[in-house]
């Protein structure tokens, strides 16, 4: 065991004194050491579960032969972050979550793990932590939020976002808004749409790091503490195994998960992550990539805020795994990968049904030949941008507007709020991006202020920051390179014509290169936002979107 190098021999004697004031009987110390990585706090309605989530997956470990230890990972709520410095922060937990579980992990050297992360730079910093760690390891998050009803519709909190929008702009009144606060977010989990959150615990699933309904089941449901007991019992199989991250996260697995996301519709923000997770076991993930898997992979699902259903209806549908059998029995799932249940993908998948054809559609059936996520490169990127294309409106695909420039989120907000955006404009918000942010702020107020006013389908926005995966409409983000670096969006100006093309995956201002290099010549490098603390130290170290903004370690 792993844990003996804390608990076996005379050496050890101190070690073991140490146990024995945490309580530690003899018989516990002989067993495998599983730690249970915890994201319970009290500030992120995602997580207010997650303790009894963390005891039934303790429960499940001593069950099946362990010694469950339970230790913290930070997590931060992107919806109270949003439109505030305190979004600045969001991202940039991610390293931190995978970075100071190394460190608890391999300090105490525990034998095995039980992750157990629900919001959105949770999920994929444990991915990260679990492949760098690499003892055996399974994913159990806290589960979906059920979906809010206001006046008899189903509703979650991009409906909220785009109220606010709908109120400035007179299309609702004040107590029609007080309605949707209140209504929206009906309990506890994950906001119940396919935003970052869920995109990341259904992409578990997909990546074969958690058991079936880790990203579906409703977090109010019992069946959820049921699935963290069985996670309890199968890391300790995987133990006896020896079936380790690095085992399970492959190329292979990666690609799958890419395949799942297109058809899924998921997040933009999933083109950040996965690239990162990827990078975690020596993957250099290219994220044009995605439009070749995109190509092959149909859209079966419109998910909020896509369209009207929502996880639970995903769940009730079959889940993950029906979306997974259909594109299996379509050859577009390698189904060799090695998962936490110790069988292969294609074992899991076998019996897998699609319940409900309205809510995953099938093959000959799609809601679009091709994936949620493009990937558009261009003049303006020329390493890549990315937009949600399953949530663009037919008529927003193919584009051309002038250019509305704003350095920042707040003035763009002010603008379109104020009533200076008309059908047409092509917003651009630049300085956003992983190190002019710093931190890759997301972008759901501008985005559901243009979709609340009735712009969702005449103006489109660009950014070098990012996206919630609540947000909808011609929303491009993670601009490569971005404005700090000098990236192209830098020099775009007032008035230019913006070219976007989705179905030809293009994104270009139409300016000739002469002029856009005699605009090069006169662009300045500015300072850093902020000069101190945390965001400081990312600044140096990040690298830029289309690379995951990963950190550097070369330095």
């Amino acid at each position: 065991m792993k844990s003996d190098a804390v608990k076996k021999g005379s050496a050890q004697a101190p070690h073991r004194s140490l146990f024995h004031a945490l309580g530690f009987t003899k018989e516990e110390m002989e067993r495998p050491l599983v730690g249970i990585v915890s994201s319970y706090n009290e500030i992120v309605p995602g997580h207010m579960n997650l303790d009894k989530v963390v005891e039934a997956a303790k429960l499940g470990v001593a069950m099946a032969g362990g010694t469950p230890v339970v230790f913290p990972a930070i997590a931060v709520c992107d919806g109270i972050a949003m439109g505030h410095i305190g979004m600045k922060y969001s991202l940039v937990t991610r390293d931190l979550i995978a970075d100071s579980t190394e460190c608890m992990a391999l300090a105490h050297q525990f034998d095995a793990l039980v992750m157990v992360p629900n919001c959105d730079k949770n999920v994929p910093g444990l991915l990260m932590a679990a492949a760098r760690i690499n003892v055996p390891t399974v994913f159990v998050s806290g589960g979906p939020m059920l979906a809010g009803h206001v006046s008899g519709r189903k509703r979650s909190l991009s409906s909220m976002f785009e109220a606010v929008g709908a109120q400035a702009a007179g299309k609702i009144t004040e107590e029609e808004l007080c309605e949707f606060e209140e209504k929206v977010c009906p309990t506890c989990g994950s906001c119940s749409g396919m935003y970052t959150a869920n995109s990341m615990n259904c992409l578990t699933e997909a990546l074969g790091m958690g058991l079936a309904g880790n990203g579906t089941i409703p977090a109010v449901y019992s069946r959820r503490i049921a699935l963290a007991k069985q996670a309890g019992m199968a890391v300790m199989e995987l133990y006896r195994k020896n079936i380790c991250p690095r085992d399970i996260i492959t190329k292979e697995s990666i690609i799958n998960a890419l395949t799942v996301d297109m058809a899924l519709g998921c997040s933009t923000n999933s083109m950040l992550h996965i690239p990162a997770i990827a990078h975690e076991i020596g993957f250099d993930f290219d994220i044009t990539m995605a439009n070749e898997i995109s190509e092959r992979t149909p859209n079966l699902c419109h998910l909020a805020p896509a369209g009207p259903t929502y996880m639970e209806d995903l769940d009730e549908a079959g889940g993950v795994y029906a979306v997974m059998k259909q594109l299996m029995d379509a050859g577009l799932i390698n189904t060799g990968c090695m998962t936490v249940t110790g069988r292969t993908m294609g074992e899991n998948l076998a019996g897998s049904v699609n319940r409900n054809p309205e809510v995953i559609r099938p093959m000959d059936n799609p809601y679009s030949k091709t994936g949620g996520l493009a990937v558009l490169t261009g003049n303006i990127a020329p390493d890549g941008s990315v937009v949600k294309r399953s949530a663009v409106a037919e008529s927003m695909l193919a584009h051309e507007g002038r250019a509305r420039v704003f350095d920042c989120e707040e003035d763009a907000i002010a603008a379109i709020k104020g009533g200076k955006i008309v059908p047409g404009d092509v917003v651009v918000i630049r300085y956003e991006g992983p190190k002019g942010g710093p931190g890759m702020r997301e972008m759901l107020n501008p985005t559901s202020a243009i979709a609340g006013m009735g712009l969702g389908e005449s103006v489109a926005l660009i950014t070098d920051g990012r996206f919630s995966g609540a947000s909808r409409g011609a929303s491009i983000g993670h601009v490569s390179p971005e404005a700090a670096v000098g990236g192209p969006i830098a020099l775009i100006e007032e008035g230019d014509v913006i070219s976007i093309d989705i179905p030809n995956v293009s994104l270009n201002v139409k300016v000739s290169d002469e002029e856009m290099e005699e605009r090069r010549k006169k662009w300045r490098p500015r300072q850093p936002k902020v000069t101190t603390g945390y965001l400081s130290r990312y600044e140096k170290l990040v690298t830029s979107g289309d690379k995951g903004a990963v950190l550097r370690s070369d330095i």
